[in-house]
């Protein structure tokens, strides 16, 4: 099984804006993928001018998506996964590596953005035969519907791994997020896993960065205090090391600490 289409949208070119920068097309550009236009190649050195370690954060952000997801996979013994905001596809994405693992594993993609519909749709393929792979278009601002329509493929009776890799920032209100996070961990049964970064005011050129991002017209993102990014974790079992710099999770090669920080997290 591949990419759900059955309810293909005939409007996606339509709603794609080049003029406007974007999230996924700025971290496409970042991490040095081509699908991306010139207002987001121009929003991204902005912000790099002022925050060049926002490409190290690109980068980083993907290792450490594989080194959790073999974990799961692997230790944790999951083979259901649900990426919420997974963003335009790249090499190894959460399906190629958990079905390297793990080869009946199933992972339905979320996201909401035209551009990535259409290369999930293209690109987002199995890697065995018996697992299954597909994406839902879907906000998780409505946690209800991503559930529902994942549910069709994922059997919520089992362990999931849930995974809201960097795309929460976007959320002004810090309840919101809450709300959001505690609404699908609480679809999800005893034995499933929360994995979940993103960006820190953990110094004074991230928060520079940040003001650029929205001074330049793209969507703004709202870096959280470690406190508050931890109280996502509020009854759940962290996983050692718990919340820690994206750089450290579980990764013997620590390079220098990043203003990104991430933690997994089992449901008890």
């Amino acid at each position: 099984m591949s990419v759900d289409d059955a309810n293909p949208r005939t409007d996606l070119a339509a709603k794609i804006k080049p003029e406007v920068p974007h999230a996924a097309r700025m971290w496409n550009y970042w991490m040095g993928g081509k699908d991306n236009f010139e207002a987001d190649r121009a929003a991204g050195d902005a912000v790099a001018r002022v925050y060049p370690e926002i490409v190290r954060m690109a980068a980083e952000s993907r290792t450490f998506l594989h080194r959790v997801v073999r974990y799961l996979a692997g230790e944790a013994g999951i083979d259901q996964f649900l990426d919420i905001g997974t963003g335009l596809p790249t090499m190894q994405n959460t399906h190629e590596i958990a079905q390297g693992i793990a080869p009946q594993s199933r992972i339905v993609y979320v996201d909401n953005d035209p551009l990535v519909l259409v290369h999930a749709r293209a690109l987002l393929r199995n890697t065995t035969p018996e697992g299954v792979t597909t994406y839902v278009d879907g906000d998780y601002h409505q946690p209800e519907q991503i559930i529902e329509d994942a549910a069709n493929v994922l059997d919520f009776t089992r362990p999931i791994g849930v995974m809201f890799m960097g795309v929460l920032g976007y959320i002004a209100d810090l309840e919101e997020m809450r709300s959001i996070v505690t609404r699908v961990m609480a679809a999800v049964p005893s034995g499933s896993y929360l994995v979940l970064w993103d960006g820190t005011n953990t110094g004074q050129a991230v928060s520079e960065g940040a003001d650029q991002l929205e001074e330049s017209g793209a969507v703004p993102y709202y870096l959280r205090s470690l406190e508050e990014l931890g109280s996502i974790f509020d009854g759940l079992e962290l996983v050692e090391p718990g919340l820690r710099p994206i750089t450290h999770w579980h990764n013997e090669n620590s390079a220098r600490p990043i203003d990104a920080h991430g933690a997994v997290a089992r449901k008890p």
